[in-house]
């Protein structure tokens, strides 16, 4: 067993490598000691598009139906509409086979213990009862069911949304599950779309569906460009993360998403809680003070974010990353699917296009996220030990790896929970002071051993 798998808020690895059969087995037999420990007894199970998928699927029932744990499947959906089930159904948890925005030889497994995914230290203790061997069960055998969860989804959307009819929306799939839930619902609801690469393909052969990477929204901008779309909607592969390229085919970060939707919300509720993570715009803080919210920066992680939201009873939460999740009409989760509806929704009820929205933002000049390969066992080393030298000579924001300021700017290392990289993040009033805050970086990095 390889314990990297066992990461800060999933279990992911490359299949081949990673994920023998015993191995998923005993990872069903220890969810489910887990469950019963924490007196749950009924769950709902869903899988992404992977070609493995359906393996891992068939493999960790063998470890979860023994145990006496109750199966509901609901099939192949994004990641979002498993959390929906879990939400709406009122179930005891969920488990959610999916590799993200991974590469296709990769796939993992998000696990709920009630309505949250388990994260940290919880994570880690389904690998010491792997690892000691102390399994649980009832005594009996858990029963299997299937279930749709689409359509109980989909008239939550109708019943919540109010989108303009013959508004025309271009959205890329990336051949992961969200384009073929999201696109039909738009035309549903009398949207005209544009669609790329809707068709569900786990060799993902278009492109990688990542929308923080700037290449893989190419297509998207020229169809936007092309076909004369009012917006532009992107989802990575299991669709709790989206991407949005306004009118003239220029891509909306993350952070920038959260201002239309910050704003929005604090129209309706003055003085929220926002929350946003080590990696988001200082304009997007400063702008949710602007407008009378109460910004909150926080670690990067889809878990670790829900908690945040929870513990703060925040109306948004969002990260650079394009994981939204709205604790305003909705139920909370990272959903990019609803996110997408909401950002729609913003638009047609303003009466001004997604530019226009965002016009009188401050310009300053900024890097999207920025990856460099560090392999997972020495990643977090790197960052804690760039961490101590920042500390000790600058002012320097250490709750998730380093965000340092300086002056007209900041910068930003940390290591990915879900990927053997690091990340970075530079933001300037201006290209010069860009430049000379990223080779500082770049510089000390380089100094302790990543390779850029």
């Amino acid at each position: 067993m390889n314990p990297q798998v066992f990461r800060e808020y999933d279990i992911r690895g490359v299949v081949e490598e990673d994920f023998d059969d015993d191995f998923v087995v005993d990872l069903g037999r220890a969810y489910a000691t887990l469950l019963l420990r924490a007196g749950k007894r009924t769950i709902t199970l869903g899988r992404d598009c992977r070609l493995t998928s359906d393996a891992l699927r068939d493999l960790l029932l063998e470890g979860l139906l023994p145990s006496g744990i109750d199966v509901v499947d609901i099939g192949v959906v994004p990641t979002p509409l498993l959390y929906f089930s879990v939400r709406h159904w009122q179930m005891d948890g969920g488990a959610m086979i999916t590799g993200s925005h991974n590469a296709a030889e990769y796939n993992g497994f998000k696990l709920g213990v009630g309505p949250s995914t388990i994260f940290g230290d919880a994570i880690q203790r389904v690998r010491q009862i792997i690892e000691a061997r102390a399994f649980e069960s009832t005594g009996g055998k858990g029963r299997l069911a299937a279930r749709p969860v689409l359509p109980d989804y989909r008239d939550y959307i109708k019943r919540n949304i109010r989108v303009r009819s013959g508004m025309k929306v271009a959205v890329d799939g990336g051949n992961g599950c969200g384009g073929a839930v999201a696109a039909p619902l738009m035309r549903e609801m009398g949207l005209e779309t544009v669609e790329l690469y809707i068709e569900m393909d786990g060799r993902f052969p278009h492109h990688h569906p990542d929308p923080t990477v700037e290449a893989n929204m190419r297509d998207l901008r020229a169809a936007v460009n092309k076909s004369g779309a009012e917006i532009g909607i992107a989802y990575d592969g299991d669709a709790d993360r989206i991407g949005a390229v306004d009118e003239n085919g220029r891509i909306v970060w993350g952070d920038e998403q959260m201002v239309v939707y910050a704003r929005s919300i604090l129209k309706e509720r003055p003085g929220a809680t926002i929350i946003g993570d080590v990696k988001c715009s200082q304009r997007m803080y400063d702008d949710i003070a602007r407008h009378g919210g109460r910004p909150i920066m926080w670690k990067t992680g889809h878990s670790l974010i829900k908690s945040k939201l929870k513990e703060e009873n925040a109306a948004l939460a969002g990260e650079m990353s394009g994981h939204m999740f709205f604790n305003d009409r909705y139920y909370g989760f990272d959903d990019a699917i609803y996110a997408s509806f909401r950002l729609l929704e913003i638009v047609s009820r303003e009466g001004r296009t997604l530019s226009q929205l965002l016009a009188d933002l401050p310009q300053t000049c900024f890097t999207p996220e920025l990856r460099l390969d560090c392999p997972d066992d020495v990643k977090f080393d790197v960052v804690r030990r760039a961490a101590d030298y920042f500390r000790a000579h600058y002012e320097t924001i250490d709750i998730d790896g380093a965000r340092v300021k300086f002056p007209g700017g900041w910068g930003l290392v940390r290591a990915s929970n879900t990927q053997p990289a690091l990340v970075m993040r530079f933001e300037a009033e201006d290209e010069r002071t860009l430049g000379e805050i990223r080779a500082i970086f770049e510089s000390k990095l380089k100094e302790l051993g990543a390779k850029l």
